[in-house]
């Protein structure tokens, strides 16, 4: 991945991740799945360099406009975060372990919250999709509303292969089975599996996401039942069926907030590319590419032979 040089200042790497993480969240919300995000990450980390580089312009910006704030803006920010790691004791320790004080930490807040400002600024002018947009979005990506088959599983896992563990899973089964004991008290007491801590849950998860031999008893198996003993590659399993629901074709009512809020991120996206595409062209940004040793602008070459 490239790295660019802004006003002769270089974009972390870290900014450049936070950026990135940001768009895979946002796509997958929207129905990108792991394997397609796999499949664009080169473009993906284009873009996200791209957005690092806008949200440094756009905080420059914001500091040379001297936005003003109230107090209460950033203590509401404050409050926001301090609800988010659990509490005014979780708050401090966040902070001891990044070694800043509260008084930095405040400070930060500030330059996110004056660049929320600028954001707000430059899409003021911005309309909400009318719904005749949503309804044309939706018709031209009916397919891709389309729900798959999905299952809610907890299970029970016994590793090895050999007859301790075979013999472990058939006596849990029949604790369970025979009504004295309850499946994920066992998950917690004796799998095997990570997901022993969370009573063997596994979430909800479409067909192709497990090993072929657990997937195909989780989808042929009744809600409500427990499976006899599994064997994987990771040894000897017991499934509990909670839940399951069908695939098929989302309705527009389904997907309208979805597809409304795509649009006006979208729309929000083309005003705010517009404004730094302004910043940009005053900016002086520089790129290190390739080897990693040196440093021009883009169109220019290096010594090591490469052209960018």
């Amino acid at each position: 991945m490239k790295h660019a040089i802004v006003n002769g200042v270089e974009i972390s790497g870290d900014a450049v991740q936070f950026e990135l993480d940001r768009l895979v969240r946002f796509y997958m919300s929207h129905g990108m799945t792991m394997d397609e995000v796999k499949q664009n990450l080169p473009k993906l980390e284009e873009k996200a360099l791209d957005q690092a580089i806008g949200a440094k312009l756009l905080l420059d910006r914001a500091q040379e406009l001297d936005i003003p704030l109230m107090a209460a803006d950033i203590d509401a920010e404050v409050s926001k975060v301090v609800t988010q790691v659990g509490g005014p004791e979780n708050y401090k320790k966040a902070l001891d372990a990044q070694g800043i004080t509260e008084v930095q930490f405040r400070k930060e807040l500030e330059k996110g919250a004056k660049v929320n400002k600028l954001v707000e600024q430059a899409c003021a002018g911005v309309a909400d999709p009318t719904e005749d947009e949503v309804a044309k979005f939706y018709e031209a990506h009916k397919a891709e509303f389309v729900v798959p088959h999905q299952v809610l599983c907890q299970h029970i896992l016994a590793k090895g292969s050999d007859d301790a563990a075979l013999d472990k899973i058939k006596a849990i089964r029949e604790r369970i089975v025979s009504g004295g004991a309850d499946f994920a008290e066992e998950a917690k007491k004796n799998s095997d599996c990570p997901s022993g801590q969370e009573g063997g849950s596994l979430g909800w998860f479409g067909r192709g996401m497990m090993v072929p031999e657990f997937d195909k008893v989780a989808f042929e198996m009744k809600k409500g039942e427990v499976s006899g003993v599994v064997s994987t590659q990771f040894g000897y399993h017991i499934i509990y069926k909670a839940d399951e629901k069908g695939g098929g074709q989302q309705t527009l009512v389904d997907v309208h907030d979805q597809i409304k809020d795509l649009l006006r991120h979208e729309a929000r996206g083309r005003a705010m590319d517009a404004f730094v595409a302004e910043l940009r062209a005053n900016a002086k940004i520089e790129y290190r590419e390739c080897c990693g040793r040196h440093l021009h602008g883009k169109g220019e070459d290096c010594h090591c032979g490469c052209h960018h």
